[in-house]
């Protein structure tokens, strides 16, 4: 391992932390906002386990980060459990039965308009709604690995839905810049622009209409959506609004649970999702590329260094594109994707000196250069101090999902159509219960067989980027983990290359000289969480500047054995 800090003497660009890291034994929360991370860690300290506490993170998100999660979306998690099993729960969402490879108008044949389609149909409003996915997958890992009932783990959810919370700018930002959408639909623009204007930060947000809806779920379970009279009210609502979605959908809809995807890089072993979910297969396939080169030799942020991350994204993008897709509609190549074979082939394609152009090397190409998904999501990495791990991403796609809510529920619906390819006759296109599509990259690191670290982060397309240098980061510069999430970005998925604003501005001049499109974001993906585990079992928690994220740790620990407090003095009879 690198001596820490010593990154610092090889890097091209340099950077100070934002945020500081919390460090604990006995449990581990990171989430994109301080009131979930609190929900989780109150759910360690009534005896639950990691997994309890990753849904009462969640349930609790759905209320205080609502732009970016709901009970009506999609997400995977990867649970690694203390005896060393790891398993993935896809609740990812699905096409309505009634959908058709055709039932979107696109606009257009060409980027960046391929995936629009007429009135905006497959993005905003009922008609963009996909048979939801989280609830369901939320609940059966609380009953498969949990301890506590769905009621007490929803409690922090409906508690804050009924009291209300403090709007962070972060939320007020995200509300002011959807509001000429959400000023379309009355139920939601009356949560979120009373009087015709966005809530502003400070603001206190309550929602009693949610709170009832959650308190419902509580206690009736899943099958009130799935199959019960709250899905019928949900179904007949989008229904009445142009959905495609039927209490039917909901009813037959089931979560489906994969084996992780597994690779190495430099003798670290990497856990993550199966496809559909596409971050685990081609995170694994750049550290194949990038293996044979001497990344912390040629520095962080160095034009070496992000030359070759950019050549390596581009080729794993063009692979992604062609085949990686629901694998009971598409055939995905996974063996070949994530071997050290067809990684050193695709290799040998790289000039170290020279932007490059890359095909697929597998499949057929599904659409001219790119998708629709949201990099509006939110994550999770929560640890207990037995062992157990979760790392969750979870999403109504779009800030604010479809940007309706349906009446007297509270529940703001996915706009998960938006990622299918609208036009028929490709991997993305839609088909009746296909499965969408995610960079979803929430993985678990392994050094010697023992947890190293977990981390995950929102971002659409831009999350298996995100990751891939979060490992980068770890592994070959031997940064901390707070620096490793904190670190500036880069992205290319074959058109611009983003280098986040933090990178030298020398360094952005010299990748343009190469050739390389360069455009600086102020940020690139959204905000990561995750945590490190020491082989003295204490783990660090890490969340970066890009959104709300609060590590919170559980330390300290019951009385020891045999003790009271002084007992009175005894006397003789």
């Amino acid at each position: 391992m690198t001596n820490p800090g010593s990154w610092r003497q090889r890097a091209g660009s340099l950077f100070d932390c934002e945020k500081t890291p919390a460090t604990a034994r006995r449990g581990m929360a990171v989430t994109n906002h301080p009131l979930a991370s609190a929900a989780a860690l109150e759910m360690m300290a009534a005896g639950g386990n990691a997994i309890d506490a990753t849904v009462a993170a969640l349930f609790a998100l759905t209320v205080v980060e609502p732009m970016m999660v709901g009970i009506l979306g999609g997400g995977v998690a990867v649970i690694r459990l203390a005896d060393g099993r790891v398993t993935t729960i896809d609740g990812l969402s699905t096409a309505p039965a009634a959908c058709r490879p055709d039932s979107y108008r696109p606009v257009s044949d060409r980027w960046p308009d391929y995936m629009e389609t007429e009135g905006r149909r497959n993005a905003v409003g009922a008609g963009a709604v996909a048979v939801p996915g989280t609830l369901k997958a939320w609940c059966e890992a609380l009953e498969r690995f949990g301890r506590l009932p769905l009621e007490a783990v929803m409690e922090p959810a409906i508690r804050h839905a009924r009291r209300g919370f403090a709007v962070t700018p972060y939320l007020a930002n995200c509300i002011a810049e959807m509001a000429p959408d959400l000023s379309r639909n009355p139920a939601i623009a009356a949560k979120f622009l009373p009087d015709g204007r966005p809530l502003e930060a400070g603001a206190r947000l309550v929602q009693s209409e949610y709170a009832e809806t959650l308190g419902a779920i509580a206690q009736e379970g899943p099958g009130a959506v799935y199959g019960g009279s709250l899905g019928d009210v949900i179904a007949h609502e989008l229904s009445k609004a142009g959905s495609f979605l039927t209490a039917a959908d909901l009813g037959a809809y089931a979560t489906i649970e994969r084996a992780p995807i597994r690779g190495t890089y430099r003798g670290v072993e990497l856990i993550g999702p199966a496809p559909p979910a596409s971050g685990g297969v081609h995170i694994i396939q750049m550290l194949n590329i990038l293996e044979a080169y001497d990344i912390g030799n040629s520095g962080f942020g160095t034009v070496e260094t992000i030359h070759l991350m950019l050549e390596a994204l581009k080729i794993a993008a063009a692979d992604r594109r062609a085949a990686t897709a629901d694998p009971a509609f598409v055939k995905v190549p996974v063996e070949q994707l994530v071997s050290k074979d067809y990684a050193a082939r695709r290799r040998a394609e790289i000039d170290p000196a020279r932007v490059g152009t890359y095909a697929a090397g597998v499949g057929i190409q599904t659409t001219p250069t790119g998708t629709n998904e949201s990099a509006n999501t939110t994550h999770v990495t929560i640890a207990d101090g037995e062992g157990n791990i979760v790392t969750s991403t979870q999403t109504i796609n779009s800030l604010f999902g479809s940007r309706i809510m349906i009446p007297g529920t509270g529940i703001i619906p996915n706009n998960y159509m938006y990622l299918f390819d609208p036009h028929p006759g490709h991997a993305l296109s839609l088909a009746p219960g296909k499965r969408i599509t995610s960079g979803i990259s929430a993985m678990i690191g392994l050094r010697e067989g023992r947890p190293a670290f977990a981390v995950g982060m929102p971002g659409a397309h831009r999350i298996p980027a995100g990751v891939l240098q979060a490992v980068v980061n770890l592994v070959d510069h031997g940064m901390s983990l707070q620096e490793a999430v904190e670190a500036p970005r880069i992205f290319s998925w074959g058109q611009e290359a983003e280098i986040e604003a933090g990178m030298s501005g020398d360094v952005r001049d010299k990748l343009a000289a190469l050739g390389h499109p360069v455009v600086s974001p102020a940020h690139v993906g959204g905000g990561m969480c995750a945590i490190g585990f020491a082989p003295d079992g204490e783990m660090t928690g890490a969340a970066c500047w890009r959104a709300d994220g609060v590590p919170m740790g559980v330390g300290g620990g019951l009385a020891r054995a045999g003790t009271s407090f002084w007992p009175d003095p005894r006397r003789p009879r």
